[in-house]
């Protein structure tokens, strides 16, 4: 007799662990936050590099001296040049390149390269513009527009002097601002005996007494040193924001 075995269960066959549950991969999203966030930096910095490019070069219209201009100079286009320069909140205090300041006075001089205040300028004074006939030996090279100048009277026997005024030499305009000077006076066909026309600008309750002490006098005409003012003065360095 023989025995029958019955087949067992294998060992262990439910007792394995459950594995993993698969998860599907999902494509990220367009409002993901690190994007958003990353969109949003490069928009910042976009912005302020544009800003800052724009402060740099905020610049405004203002109007500079072309030469030294001793005060009472009358202004003419030629006098100016238009600058561009930064001056924040300064620039009200300058006169903007948009106005036109022909025929104004300057109240005080203005060295070449300086912006032009608009404390430097008031409306035109009660004087006369005087020409003066100069020969050209008697005008110092170079005379222009805008300097300050003396005019001297001298008793010239050429002239009819005669007597105890012979050779005396008297002064007939002080410290005045040169208005225009025409004549050619630094022409290559220049001589000594050109007569050059020196226009200053005097009172006008003074500009006959002028004429009565020139007398037909030969005139000499002395400059004073550039940058100087009608009252003899030295015109001070140019200040204010220069761009």
């Amino acid at each position: 007799m023989s025995a029958v075995r019955t087949p067992g269960a294998v060992p262990g066959a439910t007792e394995l662990p459950a594995g993993p549950t698969p998860r599907r991969v999902r494509p990220p999203g367009w409002l993901d936050l690190r994007l958003v966030l990353g969109v949003l930096l490069v928009l910042a910095s976009v912005l302020l590099g544009a800003r800052v490019v724009g402060a740099a070069d905020a610049t405004v219209p203002v109007w500079s001296a072309a030469a030294d201009l001793a005060a009472g100079t009358v202004l003419t286009a030629d006098d100016l040049v238009v600058v561009d320069v930064r001056l924040d909140d300064a620039a009200e205090k300058y006169l903007s390149g948009s106005t036109r300041p022909e025929g104004r006075e300057l109240s005080r001089g203005v060295r070449a390269g300086e912006l032009l205040p608009r404390s430097a300028l008031e409306e035109p004074s009660e004087l006369v513009q005087l020409a003066l006939p100069v020969q050209a030996g008697y005008v110092p090279p170079g005379l222009r527009r805008g300097q300050v100048v003396d005019v001297y009277a001298v008793a010239d026997p050429a002239a009819g002097a005669t007597g105890a005024d012979l050779g005396s030499v008297g002064l007939v305009v002080g410290a005045a601002p040169v208005q225009a000077v025409s004549g050619g006076a630094d022409g290559v066909l220049s001589t000594p005996t050109t007569t050059v026309q020196v226009v200053v600008g005097v009172a006008a309750g003074e500009a006959a007494g002028v004429l009565a002490s020139i007398a037909g006098r030969p005139l000499v005409v002395v400059a004073h040193p550039a940058g100087a003012t009608a009252d003899g003065s030295a015109v001070a360095a140019p200040t204010g924001p220069t761009g």
